[in-house]
């Protein structure tokens, strides 16, 4: 899942991927309604008396979400406030420059969140939005009482086939006993080990963390082959589907929020909330038109993400 998306020749996210939204595989909230970038930004001024003055956005996607906030925070807190993008594709880097446009003031680019926290002396706000989601999972499967992992095989004919090995440490609060028989799950650890590498570096602030899952407890209710998919040209792939095209399509997992409190909370990292997106936008959001709404509904977008809030320092 690695090489597929972040291969340097090959990989989706590094040489495929050129926007997000109506052009591209899939869509976000941020593309369809500024009232997503306008809760953040308002989310962000209210920590102002925590004598802050960066902000960083991790992942950024096409821009439009970090152009929206600071348009929201209007000339003042954009003087306020140094932006900080930090994003590893070369294609959308370039993308951002150009929704930001004018907006370019005032923003830095990282290859990554370490860099990023060293220009902002590590007090800073941080925020991603379906973010985790891009990283690859470990996918295991309850196999005699115990997670096994789900590996590729190559035949002589060129089929993949999938099978089981055992797994030592799956590094997830899942337990194969609350689950059946042939349960499939996603483990984000590869975003565990990421986060680890640079989180020792971030001294003050709080991280807003958005993105499509659940708890440990919700999460597969009633999906019992997991929530590993893949996205080309708004088509949800499913199954062996996903193997076909590597490289040419998004491959993505809901996320375990309860791993991500139990991972935050082992680094010295305590969780401050969690509530849906339809909570934070009634929080902090104004409604203005119909897509607002959708992005409130808790019977979709509004149910379907989470808003995590860890605090650091």
């Amino acid at each position: 899942m690695d090489a597929a998306l972040y291969d340097p020749d090959f990989g989706y996210y590094t040489r495929r991927i050129r926007t997000v939204g109506a052009q591209g595989d899939f869509s976000t909230s941020a593309t369809l309604s500024p009232q997503l970038a306008g809760a953040i930004a308002a989310w962000v001024e209210s920590a102002v008396g925590q004598g802050l003055r960066h902000v960083i956005e991790i992942g950024p996607g096409s821009g439009v979400l970090h152009q929206a906030m600071r348009q929201a925070l209007g000339w003042r807190g954009r003087w306020h406030w140094h932006s900080h993008l930090v994003e590893r594709s070369p294609g959308l880097r370039a993308r951002q420059q150009r929704t930001l446009g004018r907006l370019t003031r005032g923003v830095q680019w990282h290859q990554d969140p370490a860099a990023a926290l060293a220009a902002a002396g590590g007090h800073a706000l941080i925020f991603s939005n379906e973010l985790v989601d891009a990283f690859p999972v470990t996918l295991l499967q309850r196999h005699g009482g115990q997670w096994q992992e789900v590996w590729l095989e190559l035949q002589a004919d060129g089929r993949l086939v999938e099978s089981l090995r055992g797994i030592p440490a799956p590094g997830t609060t899942l337990n194969p006993a609350d689950f059946p028989e042939g349960q499939r799950v996603e483990v984000h650890d590869s975003y565990h080990e990421w986060l680890l590498a640079w989180l020792p570096r971030w001294c003050a602030g709080t991280m807003l963390t958005i993105d499509y899952g659940d708890t440990a407890d919700q999460l597969y209710h009633r999906r019992p082959q997991g929530t590993l998919r893949g996205y080309h040209q708004h088509h949800v792939l499913a199954g062996l589907e996903i193997y076909r095209d590597p490289g040419h399509c998004d491959l993505t997992a809901d996320v375990n929020f309860s791993d991500l409190i139990h991972w935050g909370e082992a680094a010295g990292v305590p969780t401050v909330s969690l509530e849906t997106q339809a909570v934070f936008l009634s929080q902090y959001g104004r409604v203005r038109s119909g897509v607002d709404f959708r992005l409130q509904d808790p019977l979709g977008a509004g149910g379907a993400f989470r808003c995590l809030i860890q605090r650091a320092g």
